[in-house]
Formats: structure tokens, sequence, C-alpha cells
């Protein structure tokens, strides 16, 4: 739930409505009340919690259009062509704590948000909140902010807690995808219970439960999408891929894999020429070619978060990771057709499936802030699975520096 109280008047104004009212003999000097914030306690009743549950939705959007533009280029979704500092060296690979205190705010924030959210409705509803409708998305919400967490950070520090692995938030959101799953399906509520099995999918197979995660995989119909939601209706509601690619062109598709696929609905892309017609305009750094995502083509542009055509690709790892090459590509050929796309011919070796699989997730996960994980995770591992391009560099965001500072378990 977004709250907002009525800006103070600037002082000049104050001024000049005090000069006003001496000179006027029948002026008087009328008293204006900041009502201020809502008192905690009035959250603390039954019709408060449709404002809790878009108080986690907001939280979690907040979070993910600023993640989504600094992963992409901490991994290789976009590339560099800006003027900010932190970015510059995020494209090279360099992640400080000093530069990620925004980003680590906002994740955990919309993780506190949802866990808390949910404690107290949990308070408030006693033994009705299990048949509350919004129960199962709080949960779901919970389990998302978890998820983007355990997927982008080096390590989990829980409310002021000591630095953990980071596979703490796993843990916490396969439970909140869990309580997601049990309380959509005991409601009826289809749509909640695929994103949380969707959602709970991935998560297992990064605990390493492939056989659990392809369970759930199969149950979430390729064309499921559900989303994070955005709006040009106010500035904290803007999804800001499109403030840093349309308006500004900080990041570009130039100089990425990507600049060489067309026509992919899962990586839109266009160029912008200047007004001749001819030359292709640059980014703010007046020298690189911009490429435009159009992926967010809008403020207003919602940004997926679980999605069924991702289930094929797990599905499709899976199966790689068992040897079986034809029927991984039968998955991706699924999630291929879905799109348009035509399909691929199984390789004849591990090695070129698993650069074949690498490229097709990295399509279907585009600028969600997927990429990073994937690429962390596969760095890890050796033979065909393994991915180079996070080698010598920065995996994963570190602990900021405002939490080391202010946490004294760090």
């Amino acid at each position: 739930m977004m709250i907002t109280t009525r800006a103070a008047r600037p002082a000049s104004t104050l001024t000049g409505l005090c000069w006003l009212c001496a000179t006027l003999a029948a002026c008087e000097l009328v008293e204006v009340t900041n009502p201020g914030p809502i008192a905690d306690d009035d959250l603390n009743r039954p019709e408060a919690v449709p404002g809790l549950v878009t108080g986690m939705s907001s939280d979690l959007s907040d979070a993910l259009d600023d993640l989504i533009f600094d992963t992409s280029i901490m991994a290789d979704e976009l590339a560099h062509g800006g003027s900010y500092t932190p970015q510059g060296l995020y494209y090279r690979g360099i992640i400080r704590p000093d530069d990620v205190n925004g980003l680590w705010a906002a994740m955990h924030t919309a993780r506190w948000t949802a866990e808390n959210g949910i404690a107290r409705m949990q308070r408030v509803l006693g033994e009705g909140f299990d048949e509350h409708p919004l129960a199962p998305r709080a949960h779901f919400l919970a389990g998302i902010a978890n998820r983007t967490l355990g997927e982008n950070v080096c390590s989990a520090v829980i409310d002021g807690g000591p630095a953990q692995p980071h596979t703490v938030h796993f843990e916490r959101a396969e439970h909140h995808f869990s309580e997601a799953v049990r309380l959509a399906t005991a409601q009826g509520n289809d749509e909640v219970r695929l994103a949380a099995l969707g959602g709970r999918a991935s998560i297992r197979a990064w605990l390493g439960r492939w056989d659990e995660a392809v369970a759930d995989a199969q149950q979430v119909p390729t064309n499921f999408r559900t989303v994070a939601f955005y709006s040009s209706n106010s500035t904290r509601e803007r999804n800001y891929m499109y403030q840093e690619t349309h308006v500004r062109f900080e990041i570009t598709v130039y100089g990425t894999q990507w600049a060489e696929v067309f026509d992919d609905p899962r990586v839109p892309w266009d160029t912008l020429y200047d007004e001749s017609g001819t030359g292709v305009r640059t980014g703010q750094d007046g020298r690189t070619p911009h490429f435009r995502q159009r992926k967010y083509p809008s403020f207003d542009a919602d940004v997926p978060l679980v999605k069924g055509t991702e289930m094929r690709v797990l599905e499709a790892e899976a199966l790689l990771r068992q040897g079986d090459i034809p029927a991984a590509f039968g998955k991706i050929n699924e999630m291929r057709e879905f799109h348009g796309l035509a399909p691929l011919t199984p390789p004849a070796t591990l090695e070129e499936a698993w650069a074949t699989l690498h490229k097709e997730r990295g399509a279907v996960v585009w600028l969600e802030a997927r990429r990073l994980w994937d690429l962390r995770r596969w760095n890890a591992e050796t033979g065909p699975a393994h991915h180079p391009f996070l080698t010598d560099r920065d995996k994963c965001i570190p602990i900021s520096l405002n939490e080391q500072l202010s946490n004294p378990n760090l």
C-alpha cells in the first residue's frame, strides 16, 4: 500500500501569505494541519487487508525495475552506453557495496513488507486467514520477493541478523510458494495456484531438487503469465526501464548477442536514427550506438514474474542434465512454437545443446532480473553446462555498505 501526505508549502509561499494577511484587516490566518501517515494500529483491521497486499505488490514493483536496469549490464543482456558511474562499473564486472545501497534496500523492503504483512494479516484475521481471498496472493508475493533476493544477492541478511548463505532466501521462498499453492487450491484460485507452482518450480531447481521442480513446472500451461504491475499514474508506479532506454539512452542492445537476433518476439528491440535518417543515435555517452529495447515500451509496461514458457525451458534444462538431448529440444521447441518461431534441430553433442539452452533461456527471461543468477549458477558448473561470462567478474550483489555500517551482526 502506498501512503502519501501532502508536501509542506515552500517557506517563500508561507511568507507571502502572512504578508498578505497583515495588509488585509479582514483576513484571518487559516490553520493547515498535515494529517501525517496512517497510524500503525489503523492497519489492524480486516478492512485494511486489501491495502496491505497492494503495498506488497507496490514495493515489489518498485524494487524490480531498478534491479532489471542494473542486472541487465551486470549480466550480458544489455550494454552500457550512458553516463552513470555505477553502471559503468557494473558493465566492467565491478559491483561495489557502496553502489548497491538502493538495490539492497528496495529488495529487502519488498521482502519485509510481504512477510510482515502476512504476519499482520494472520493476527487480524485469526482463523479466517486461510479463507481470505488475498491470503494466497500475499504468500505468492513474499515468495517472489525472496526468490528475487536469492537469485541476485551474494548473502542473505534477515532483519539485522548475521550474514547467511543466499539460499536462505530460496528456502523462505519455497515456504511461501507452498503456502500460496495450498491456500489457492483450497479456495479454487487457479491463477495464483499456477503462479505459485511456477515460482516454486524454479526455487526447487535452484535447490537442486530437479524432479520436484519438473513436477511443479509440468502443471503450468505454456500460455500462462503473471506480472508485476506498473502505471504512468505516478512517479513511483512507473517502469523506469522505459525512462532509461527511451527517454534517456543509458543502456543499449548494441554490443550484445541480441543485436544479432532479429524478429524474435522474446527479445524486441529497434534502432534509433538521427534527424538525417542515416546515422544511428548514440547513448548518453555520445558514442555508443543506441539499439533500444522494446520489451518495456512505456512507463506502464508490466514485468513478467512467472511464465509457462520459462517452465518449458526449466524442463528442458532438467532433461539436459539427464543427457536427453532430443527430449530437451522437444521442450525448447514447444516454447518456440508458442512464440511463432521455427523449431530447432537437436544437436549431436551436449556442448552444443547446453550452448543453445543458455541462449534460449536467456531469451525467455530477457530483462526480468533473472539472467545474472543463471550466469552465476552456470559459471559454477563444470562440463557442458559451464558458462564463462562471469569468470573474473563479480557474480552477485554484495551486502550493501549501509547494511554493513548499521548492522551490528555484520
